[in-house]
């Protein structure tokens, strides 16, 4: 007989938001109109993009730091236009780039404990971009390899260990690039593109491996995400401007999978993608509801599970890596919600009567340990992520002290004619003045 409701350890998936004691209150969220996340997160540190006259700045609070922020509390303010976008290293957990609209992407390493004063030098400052950069992404198995994709049209791939701008992605978007996204070990990005086009790339090899002309046909923003086994996830809009989730095999663009059709709100919809579990979750931008889908082997793929709704729209959404989840209270997901000016986390848990670890919600999952130097993925190399068992609970290890090594650039790139006349490569290095300070920050550390 023929079962009529679907078997899923995740069908009962509820959300529900902390107390007031343990949100952060009285931020000074951005109001840049720019459709990214304004928060990153890790097990370590909240990171969120606030107002700032005169340029950009965000804070950086330790998780523990609830309650209300005061207004002097020290910011990252290093960038002379508005932060657009922030991402933690997920190799170091004191490590945050950003991107904004001064044309820079710019990377810090936050002390241990958080700022105790305002921080206005980066450990590097990365040139390249002609216009303001709005989305940055670090690759996920190769240490100090960061994307960077700018309102020139360009992606930039830097080796951050060397201050160097490796490889230029200049003419495959002939409009502005909404996302870019690595797949599971780091060797194709996929990206979406003003033009409703859906791309994806062999970055080094600089080659378009699978392209959709029009992937949804309404005129709002997508986002397109690689899931870990290779297909490609997409938000976007109708004709009829409904908001539309659609799933993709690269091999074969010519028709998704499946399309699922939900609302005619017109917020971009964020993907959050567990590759743990396969829960896909939609935060839309000026939504007050989280949705959230499980992705499966047979069709119909995408299966709704259930809508965490609140009263208040979300201006941002962090997302907590695994390894900072509560294993003990069978968290399977945590976001960091940013409403005008506060930051409200939401714990997203699987009901079960044990009180033992669950080693079905959690498989061993991506650790903080690269499997990859820089200098060998961009010799050709790929590794899968290094897996961490969460049985005890994730205990962070001391992370090595991120240095910049300043390279010549010429000198390295002499062969090369063709990217020696890139903007990015002749700009893109560590000024002096903050490579010395590299050293005497090291210096410190090693007394």
């Amino acid at each position: 007989m023929r079962r009529v409701v679907r078997q899923s350890k995740f069908r009962h998936v509820f959300g529900q938001a902390v107390k007031n004691d343990q949100c952060y209150d009285d931020i000074r969220v951005s109001r840049v109109t720019w459709d990214s996340a304004f928060c990153a997160v890790n097990p370590k540190f909240v990171a969120i993009i606030i107002e700032a006259s005169g340029g950009g700045a965000f804070l950086v609070l330790p998780l523990h730091k609830t309650g209300r922020i005061d207004k002097s509390y020290p910011t990252v303010c290093g960038h002379t236009g508005p932060v657009l976008d922030i991402e933690w290293c997920p190799h170091n957990d004191q490590v945050i780039a950003s991107g904004s609209e001064d044309c820079t992407v710019m990377v810090w390493q936050i002390p241990e404990n958080g700022l105790v004063t305002a921080m206005s030098e980066p450990v590097v400052v990365l040139e390249g971009h002609s216009k303001r950069v709005g989305i940055i992404t670090w690759h996920p198995t190769a240490r100090n390899v960061l994307l960077s994709a700018g309102c020139d049209n360009q992606i930039i791939i830097w080796n951050v260990g060397t201050g160097e701008a490796m490889i230029n992605l200049e003419d495959m978007h002939p409009d502005v690039i909404y996302n870019v996204c690595w797949n599971r070990n780091g060797s194709l990005i996929c990206t979406s593109c003003k033009d409703k086009g859906i791309r994806v790339i062999d970055p080094r090899k600089e080659t378009i491996i699978a392209e959709k002309e029009k992937a949804h046909e309404g005129a709002r923003p997508m986002r397109a995400i690689f899931l870990s086994d290779g297909n490609v996830l997409t938000t976007g809009f109708s004709r009829m401007s409904e908001r539309q989730l659609a799933l993709w095999n690269t091999s074969n663009m010519d028709e998704p999978m499946t399309v699922n059709e939900m609302d005619t709100s017109n917020g971009v919809l964020l993907p959050f993608y567990d590759p743990d579990t396969n829960v896909v979750y939609l935060c839309g931008k000026g939504d007050s509801s989280i949705r959230y889908f499980e992705i499966t082997d047979e069709a119909p793929y995408v299966h709704f599970l259930s809508t965490f709704a609140t009263k208040e729209p979300q201006r941002g959404m962090g997302y907590m890596p695994k390894r900072g989840l509560d294993v003990n209270k069978c968290e399977i997901a945590r976001f960091y919600k940013l409403h005008e000016r506060k930051c409200e986390p939401i714990v997203m848990t699987v009901p079960r009567k044990s009180d033992l670890f669950q080693d079905d919600l959690y498989p061993d999952t991506a650790g903080p340990d690269p499997a990859l130097e820089a200098e060998d993925w961009f010799d050709g190399k790929n590794g899968d992520p290094i897996s961490i068992s969460l049985k005890n609970g994730y205990v962070p290890g001391k992370n090595r002290e991120f240095k910049v090594v300043k390279k010549n650039i010429l000198d390295s790139k002499v062969t090369k004619n063709s990217e020696n006349s890139s903007p990015a490569n002749k700009s893109a290095s560590p000024t002096p003045s903050i490579l010395g300070r590299i050293h005497s920050l090291c210096a410190t550390k090693q007394q």
